[in-house]
């Protein structure tokens, strides 16, 4: 659904009323429409939402949810993460960064090596993302319009007959891999469903507009959900997969985009468009979470190979901003050179290079870790979206571009 063209706040009664007039691409979504103003948002409205850290609570001490695979290290849910911790499962895969192009129907496959683009793959109507699945077997392309799953072969890079799913805006895995759970944007639901046959399991309507982007706790008993277009946030019950509470952000306009948990399991960090920064949120108490400005425009969220950093790109200036873990702040803020359009991504294998789409210009950047410098600048279909690099370190994917445990 086509973006707002300006960066002014709006009233929530209206950012919902005018939802069933946008068309199928959204905040995150949104690529088809024109590049958003960058109107700076009211100074007393931006004043109001200055960061204020929240006390950090104890990671859940309840069992973990059965079936998941334990906790590595408890201090950091990545540790299975790191540079050459590849399973077995996926040694083998040529790495590739797989680039879902909303206005082109198509998947750009880029070797990383040469920076080059080496296949496009047709696809069906309006691919958003590019998923691993939980066994990492398979990469699910996310067809929003054309109502349907199309896999890819990560050994081949061959796309396989895609499966019908309706309205499949984003695609995630419960932790104990027993069911997918597709984000029904505009149906206003969470499926679950079979994580291989995608055959529904159980339907949760929401009440929220927009269902967007997740993550899951460290003891995967639950996951917080991002709804964009009414600027609110879900916890939902894994096991249950049940709605437990719903929250308002603190924000008029809010648009909360990407989720990720912190790597010692204490805060969700979410990414909001409108509001230009993150919201840093107490996962276990879901109480009322505070803003930490970033830059116009935030919207992916990605965690360094050793955990210590955080990666949010700023989609409505180009620029990467880099959160420090230990020391609680930001610490730099990367420019792309010639400007551009940062939207979703991931980390390379090795940790050295930030993958991110060019939502509004056709192209995907390639971006030093150690240095923010930009290595290469790629043309690829319309509107690039939420791209996979693959293979990644981890043992099991919780779905969206690549979230690894």
């Amino acid at each position: 659904m086509s973006p707002p063209t300006r960066r002014t706040t709006v009233p929530a009664a209206a950012l919902l009323a005018g939802v069933a007039l946008l068309s199928p691409l959204a905040g995150c979504a949104g690529s088809d429409g024109p590049r958003p103003d960058r109107t700076a948002t009211d100074a007393a409205t931006r004043a109001a939402a200055r960061p204020v850290t929240p006390e950090r609570s104890e990671p859940s001490r309840s069992a973990a949810l059965p079936g998941m695979p334990p906790v590595r290290d408890p201090k950091d849910i990545y540790a299975a993460d790191r540079p050459g911790m590849l399973s077995p499962v996926v040694r083998k895969f040529p790495s590739r960064v797989y680039v879902p192009n909303t206005n082109s129907d198509t998947v750009s496959v880029i070797d990383p090596k040469t920076y080059k683009v080496i296949e496009t793959i047709p696809v069906g109507r309006q691919p958003q993302h590019v998923v691993p699945s939980w066994d990492l077997k398979t990469l699910w392309v996310n067809n929003n319009r054309g109502h349907t799953l199309t896999p890819i072969d990560p050994a081949t890079g061959k796309a396989g007959e895609p499966v019908e799913v309706h309205d499949p805006y984003n695609l995630y895995f419960t932790p104990d891999g027993k069911y997918a759970v597709v984000m029904a944007s505009l149906d206003r639901e969470l499926v679950f469903r079979d994580p291989h046959t995608m055959k529904v399991r159980k339907t949760e309507p929401v009440d929220c507009a927009g269902v967007n982007h997740a993550d899951f706790s460290a003891d995967g008993r639950y996951f917080i959900v991002s709804c964009e277009f009414s600027g609110e946030l879900l916890k939902v019950d894994t096991a249950k997969m049940k709605v437990v509470a719903k929250l308002k952000l603190p924000f008029e306009g809010a648009m909360p985009q990407d989720v990720k948990l912190s790597p010692d399991g204490t805060r969700y960090y979410i990414a909001d468009m409108m509001a230009h920064g993150v919201w840093v949120l107490d996962g276990a108490k879901f109480t009322v979470p505070k803003l930490l400005p970033t830059g116009e425009g935030a919207h992916g969220v990605y965690v360094s190979r050793d955990s210590k950093v955080m990666y949010i790109s700023n989609r409505g200036e180009g620029t990467i901003s880099v959160f420090d873990f230990a020391r609680d702040r930001l610490v730099k803020k990367w420019r792309l050179p010639d400007g551009g359009s940062p939207d979703m991504g991931g980390v390379s294998a090795d940790g050295r290079v930030l993958w991110l789409s060019g939502r509004y210009d056709s192209e995907v950047y390639a971006i030093d870790t150690t240095n923010g410098k930009e290595l290469a600048r790629i043309p690829v279909g319309g509107g690039p979206h939420g791209l996979a690099v693959y293979p990644q370190p981890g043992r099991y994917s919780l779905g969206h571009t690549g979230v690894f445990r």
